[in-house]
């Protein structure tokens, strides 16, 4: 699959831009992503973990969507859910009993839902938080810690701050994840200020003993709610999130990605009495009861449930880890790239080192990888689909394939040769891996 030219992507590239920034709806599944014309850039279909380009290439899909598809593509009972629905309709002009029997499954399994309302993305439910958490608090600032979308309370942190005022910025400070003291600083620095705290309660590293209790500590002390944003953890890590895992229960939590296995939707859960202000704060959308999500979302958590779905792909992680680990040693790359994470969602990365930039050896780890059918961002987004022999050692096979590549032209007379393209420039760094600088894009 090496050196193909893509010629059907290519076209659709050219042509999108004519239309469309970026020719992209999404940061990290636009051009930006992979070496030029070293990738494909449009997809045709998915089935199970596999998905075809524009050009008709089979890849196995270790992005799926960034993060959604939990059970694999066409899942056949997600999408029977999604036939049977559709055949009653999509969106109505009154609510549906749907939307009642997912949120009483959310509050079933998820500590700390007491009542849930329902978005479309990530950024819905983020940001309803905040909203929910400045009403119930009379308070404007914000403590952030990870991802939490494009709106520009959180957005305005980064440094893809274009068109956000200045007074919004303002009101938002970051604080270091596994680093309470920081907090404690930031909520010192602004008494009786804060509206509220938000963080990923876990992504490429585990919490360190007494973190998550320390940060929900100092949240309370400032008079300020306490949010998890479980956009990724959720219906990975465990059902309930990290919040179940660690057993630690924020006042609210966000849940998306994996919800519906791959259909649009998200929710805020938390306590009665905080989201009981959605009666009176503005978070009202038309498709908030779209029914084919919510018939999906049923479906995938039931599927999860019945199939011990999160223990398998969590097996398929502990294998790849393992297994990479040891191909990184036996092609002499332990000086440059390292295997971190979670079993749910491990990670092959590159360190930091003094002879390449991580830029290029970024690039080089996704041009290789793609080289050999494997789409591949940042993490191995994994899916019960995954949970095959055949894809496993496959899979492994193409993995040692790629460092062995790249170990031969890291060890050439000129590296750089290696790369059939500009080095990919990251959108903007988010979280940092322990010696790495991991790059996450919206």
């Amino acid at each position: 699959m090496a050196d193909k030219p893509y010629p059907a992507s290519k076209e659709l590239y050219h042509r999108a831009l004519q239309t469309i920034p970026t020719a992209s709806q999404t940061f990290s599944k636009s051009a930006m992503m992979y070496v030029e014309g070293t990738a494909p850039l449009f997809a045709e279909r998915g089935e199970g973990c596999y998905l075809w380009d524009a050009d008709g290439n089979r890849f196995t899909d270790y992005v799926l969507g960034l993060l959604p598809v939990v059970l694999g593509y066409q899942d056949p009972d997600v999408d029977l859910a999604i036939k049977n629905q559709l055949a009653r309709g999509i969106t109505f002009s009154l609510a549906t009993a749907l939307e009642a029997e997912l949120a009483e499954i959310l509050v079933e399994i998820v500590p700390c839902a007491e009542k849930v309302r329902f978005g479309k993305n990530g950024t819905d439910a983020t940001s309803a938080a905040i909203r929910l958490a400045r009403a119930y608090t009379g308070r404007d600032r914000v403590a952030v810690c990870g991802y939490h979308g494009w709106q520009d309370w959180y957005i305005g942190s980064t440094a893809r701050h274009l068109g956000v005022p200045k007074a919004v910025r303002e009101l938002t400070s970051t604080f270091t994840y596994n680093d309470a003291n920081s907090l404690a600083e930031v909520l010192a620095g602004r008494q009786g200020e804060f509206a509220a705290v938000i963080l990923e309660p876990m992504t490429a590293e585990l919490p360190k003993d007494g973190f998550l209790q320390a940060v929900k500590a100092l949240t309370h002390e400032h008079g300020a709610l306490l949010i998890f944003d479980e956009i990724i953890t959720g219906f990975r890590m465990s059902l309930g999130g990290a919040q179940e895992a660690f057993g630690v229960t924020p006042d609210l939590a966000t849940f998306g990605k994996a919800m519906g296995n791959g259909m649009p939707i998200s929710a805020v859960v938390g306590r009665a009495e905080v989201m009981d202000l959605m009666a009176d704060i503005f978070f009202s959308g038309t498709f908030g009861g779209e029914t084919l999500s919510l018939a999906a979302s049923i479906a995938t958590i039931m599927k999860l449930m019945a199939t011990n779905a999160i223990s398998r792909i969590q097996g398929v992680g502990d294998q790849y880890m393992t297994a990479i680990k040891a191909q990184i040693s036996d092609h002499g790359l332990n000086e440059y790239f390292q295997v971190v994470g979670q079993n749910w969602w491990p990670s092959l990365q590159p360190k930091e080192n003094v002879r390449f930039d991580n830029n290029f050896t970024t690039s080089l780890l996704r041009q290789e990888l793609v080289a050999q059918g494997l789409l591949y961002l940042n993490t191995f987004n994994l899916c019960l689909a995954h949970d095959d022999e055949e894809i496993t050692r496959q899979t492994l096979q193409s993995t040692d394939r790629a460092l062995a590549r790249i170990a031969g032209a890291l060890s050439s007379n000129r590296p750089e040769d290696s790369l059939m393209g500009p080095p990919i420039e990251p959108v903007f760094q988010v979280r940092q891996n322990p010696g790495s600088a991991n790059k996450s894009n919206g």
